[in-house]
C-alpha cells in the first residue's frame, strides 16, 4: 500500500460541463473539494410556479435538475474554463470562443443561462435521459465555491485508479480516457480494481484522511467522448459483459481534512 500515489487530480466547477486538472486541493471535512460542481445549469421547470429564489443558494438536488451530459452528450464539444478568482467563464467551440461571461455579476449569469439555453435546443436528449424536455436554463451556485451539486447527497469525492482504466482499455480495445469517468482523484500503483476490495477502510490521503464507502455505479456518460461529445464506446455494456456490472470507482469520505498534490501518497490508516 505504501507505493500508491496520487497521479491526477481534477476540480469540476460546473456539472456536467469541462472538468479542471489540478496539481493541488484541499479536502474538507463536511464538504468535499469546495469549488467542484459548484456551480450547476438547472432547468426552470425544476422551479415551483411563481418561485424566484436566490440562484447563489439552490440547495442540493438530483441530477435530473440539470443539463448534463448523460443527456445531453454533445456539451462535450464545449470547453469551458472557470477562473475561481475573477469567477470569469469562458466557452470555446472548435477552438473559438463563443462565451466569456462573469458569474459573480447577474447579467453574466443571464447570459451564461441564455447561451446554454440555446445551444441545447439544438441538440437531440439521449434515450435514456432523465430530463429530455427543453426549458430554459439558469445558473445556480456560489463562486464562493460552498455550493455542491454532485450526482449524491452525502458528501464524497471519486476515486479511480490508473490500472483500472488500463485494463477497461485493454477489453475496449481503445484508449479510455480518464475523463469520461469525472474522478476527482487517480491514483497509480494499484492492481486493477483493487480500489473494490477498500470498501469500510480509512486512508491517509497527502494530509488528510478519508473512509472509502462505496463502488460507483455509472451512467451512459462514460460512453461519450469528453472532447467531441459522441457517444463512441460501448463501456456500460462491456462492463456487464465482463464483470456483471456497470461500476468503476469508488466514493471516499473526508473523515479530516487536508491538501493532496500530486505525487503524494495514499495508506492505510485503520
Amino acid at each position: 500500500m505504501t507505493s500508491i500515489t496520487v497521479k491526477q487530480l481534477f476540480s469540476h466547477p460546473i456539472k456536467g460541463l469541462t472538468p479542471y486538472e489540478c496539481d493541488r486541493i484541499l479536502l474538507t471535512e463536511g464538504h468535499g473539494i469546495k469549488g467542484d460542481r459548484a456551480f450547476a445549469l438547472m432547468f426552470t421547470d425544476s422551479l415551483k410556479a411563481g418561485e424566484m429564489p436566490v440562484l447563489e443558494n439552490i440547495p442540493w438536488m438530483s441530477k435530473k435538475h440539470f443539463a448534463v451530459q448523460n443527456d445531453w452528450p454533445l456539451l462535450a464539444a464545449l470547453k469551458c474554463h472557470y477562473q475561481p478568482e475573477t469567477g470569469i467563464l469562458t466557452v470555446k467551440r472548435e477552438g473559438v470562443t463563443v462565451l466569456e461571461a462573469e458569474t459573480k455579476k447577474t447579467n453574466g449569469r443571464d447570459r451564461i443561462g441564455s447561451f446554454f439555453t440555446e445551444y441545447i435546443s439544438t441538440l437531440e436528449p439521449t434515450k435514456e435521459a432523465r430530463h429530455p424536455t427543453r426549458s430554459p436554463l439558469l445558473l445556480v451556485g456560489d463562486s464562493s465555491g460552498e455550493t455542491r451539486y454532485p450526482d449524491r447527497e452525502p458528501v464524497h469525492i471519486s476515486i479511480l485508479s490508473q490500472a483500472t482504466l488500463d485494463n477497461l482499455s485493454e477489453i475496449a480495445g481503445n484508449f479510455v480516457d480518464v475523463r469520461r469517468f469525472r474522478p476527482n482523484i487517480v491514483i497509480d500503483g494499484v492492481p486493477a480494481w483493487e480500489e473494490f476490495n477498500w470498501m469500510g477502510k480509512q486512508f491517509q490521503l497527502g494530509s488528510a484522511r478519508v473512509l472509502v464507502s462505496a463502488k460507483i455505479g455509472r451512467c451512459p456518460n462514460i460512453e461519450v467522448d469528453p472532447d467531441t461529445g459522441n457517444r463512441d464506446l460501448p463501456l456500460l455494456s462491456l462492463l456487464q459483459q465482463q464483470f456483471g456490472h456497470a461500476q468503476t470507482g469508488v466514493l471516499a469520505k473526508i473523515i479530516s481534512s487536508g491538501n493532496v498534490a500530486i505525487g503524494d501518497m495514499l495508506s492505510v490508516n485503520g
